[in-house]
């Protein structure tokens, strides 16, 4: 039985993204395919679907890095059809055929079932933005960050990242300070329990090799200028988990920081993080750290043969938070 898929090709030497007709026999091997219900707009995605960054190893693909639905078929003891799964980064939408489809096939390995707490819909409003937020929070609280050490600075705090970074660690008791450049999101950072929202101008960060700690740990989204400012502000022992690089992939600082007070600089990739965590922060996310307010969030819920004009409005930024895709 046919199905639709948005599927990203290469022609004449530019990506051109269109919805088609396809069967699963003309799918990624795998051992497991989902009748998917659920997926979410990444910026990753964006990028793929309109050619803007070399995110896919191949074409044609299916792009979307995250996708929710049942199992249909498996020929892994571990699933059986009917149950509720989800798939978030593991290649999916970049080597494997991704989630922006009716039907999607994936290795058994990369699936993760889908935990009680969570609908299909809720763990694609947090999608890879919200894995990647619990993720930051992992590593930083593995690290020794607790909310008695002062505030975090939250950075791209109205994009997918930021607006479940926000949520998540203000509910974990952080006193959150939510940066964006676009004022007009502020009050939704409030709402999702920021104490302080800022512009980066207004945070009034210094050029010296080592400024005054004011900030114990930062979430950031952006990269470039803004993370080396904000880096020479962190209190001893901070944290500062990297994500994104928004405003550019270069960072230009001195090891002060590091060195003087023993700030810890934490990669964080999504992507190929380890099945056993993964599947851990998703069943986080699905009990206590199951972000307040979820539904604020999303921005926009949308057919997949709506989907094409999302893409343009997030990397041009006329949208905010997380924008869901129904599927089927």
């Amino acid at each position: 039985m046919g199905f639709r898929a948005l599927r990203v090709f290469e022609e004449a030497g530019n990506v051109v993204s269109r919805l088609v007709e396809m069967e699963v026999d003309a799918l990624s091997p795998g051992e497991v395919v989902i009748r998917a219900t659920h997926s979410g707009i990444n910026y990753k995605d964006a990028l793929a679907v309109t050619g803007r960054g070399r995110i896919l190893k191949r074409f044609p693909l299916n792009a979307g890095i995250d996708v929710a639905g049942v199992v249909e078929t498996s020929t892994d003891s571990r699933f059986a059809a009917g149950d509720a799964v989800l798939v978030s980064g593991a290649g999916l939408g970049e080597s494997l055929d991704g989630g922006f489809a009716e039907r999607v096939r994936v290795p058994a390995e990369i699936v993760v079932p889908l935990p009680p707490g969570l609908s299909a819909s809720e763990a694609m409003a947090l999608g890879t933005a919200g894995f990647t937020a619990a993720l930051c929070l992992h590593r930083m609280e593995e690290n020794g960050q607790a909310p008695a050490a002062g505030p975090v600075v939250v950075t791209g705090a109205s994009g997918g990242v930021g607006t479940i970074a926000t949520a998540l660690f203000s509910a974990r008791g952080y006193e959150v300070i939510a940066v964006s450049g676009r004022e007009e999101h502020h009050a939704l950072l409030r709402a999702l329990g920021a104490m302080e929202t800022k512009t980066p101008a207004a945070l009034g960060l210094g050029s010296r090799p080592l400024e005054s700690g004011r900030f114990a740990g930062v979430v950031d989204n952006v990269g470039g200028e803004l993370l080396a400012a904000l880096a020479r502000h962190v209190k001893p022992w901070g944290n500062v988990a990297v994500v994104g690089n928004a405003a550019g992939a270069e960072l230009h600082t001195t090891v002060f920081p590091m060195i003087l007070r023993g700030v810890s600089l934490l990669g964080v990739s999504s992507t190929n993080c380890a099945m056993p965590l993964r599947t851990a922060l998703w069943n986080r996310l699905a009990g206590e750290w199951k972000p307040r307010g979820l539904a604020r969030v999303v921005a926009a819920e949308i057919p997949l043969a709506e989907s094409l004009p999302a893409f343009e409005s997030l990397l041009e930024r006329r949208s905010h938070g997380r924008t869901v895709v129904r599927l089927g």
